[in-house]
């Protein structure tokens, strides 16, 4: 089970189309870490048992506990950081790890979650995550908050493809400022443009018209004088994808120049027929 968020935000101020993994599916994920690190604790315990048992109780003590800190900590600090966000009951479930900002997980993000999973899970049997997950928007326990990561599901049904971007729009969109458009007028629009060939022209016009406007609200600069609405949106999405791809090959983007503007095209160029 999951849920698309719309609070995932990059350094850049473009928000991320994630799903979200919900408390169900975490809780099965952190059963499956903690019987490994259970069995790896049994196990570790009757080596020590079989083979230096004969040295005295303290130093006995001393080590089950280090080999319970170096369980509780170094297992799923090592498991995150080796691979990028993953323990052996995140790959079981298809979930991962990452920073507020859509990047991977860091070592200080790992360590952090650790030493919080040992006082919120193993001290005090799951109760703080538990509660803090099902009031947090992002379903984040402690550690997630303390560290700045959320727990995203890698098995959720996959997006629609971004509209491709309108050629007579290319110009205009490379300018604009997204950093003000909400998730969810992002997430209608794109809705929109997959279901408009199945709508009616009339109710189609009205969407386009009330969709785009919201939309063009929260953006600048405004699009061309006379641009059918449908290009706006698809141009609208197609550079907010195109930047968040950029951003997440090369490292942070500047500010988007190009060519000056080209010819305006005819009202059915980049795919889209407008609504009659």
């Amino acid at each position: 089970m999951s849920n698309r968020s719309p609070e995932l935000v990059t350094g850049d101020a473009v928000v991320l189309d994630i799903a979200i993994a919900q408390l169900p599916v975490r809780a099965v994920s952190a059963l499956i870490d903690i019987a490994v690190v259970m069995a790896a604790y049994l196990c570790s315990v009757v080596l020590w048992a079989s083979t230096l048992g004969q040295f005295d109780d303290a130093l006995t003590a001393a080590i089950l506990i280090i080999f319970a800190v170096l369980l509780l900590v170094g297992y799923p600090v090592a498991m995150e950081t080796l691979t990028r966000g993953r323990s052996l009951g995140k790959m079981a479930m298809g979930l991962r790890v990452v920073s507020d900002d859509g990047g991977p997980e860091r070592f200080r993000q790992a360590l952090f979650r650790a030493l919080a999973g040992v006082v919120e899970i193993w001290a005090l049997t799951g109760s703080p995550a538990v509660i803090c997950s099902l009031v947090s928007a992002r379903g984040k326990r402690l550690g997630d908050i303390f560290a700045g990561t959320v727990v995203i599901s890698e098995r959720a049904p996959v997006m629609a493809p971004p509209p491709m971007m309108p050629p007579g729009l290319a110009w205009w969109a490379s300018t604009l400022q997204l950093s003000g458009l909400r998730a969810e007028s992002a997430e209608l629009a794109r809705q929109f443009l997959g279901r408009a060939a199945q709508l009616d022209p009339h109710t189609r016009q009205m969407m386009a018209y009330r969709i785009s406007g919201d939309v063009l609200a929260h953006i600048s600069p405004p699009p061309p004088p006379d641009a059918p609405p449908e290009l706006v949106l698809a141009a609208v999405l197609a550079e907010r994808h195109q930047r968040e791809l950029a951003r997440l090959q090369a490292g942070p983007v500047g500010p988007y120049f190009s060519p000056p503007p080209a010819p305006w095209p005819p009202p059915n160029a980049g795919g889209f027929v407008p609504p009659g």
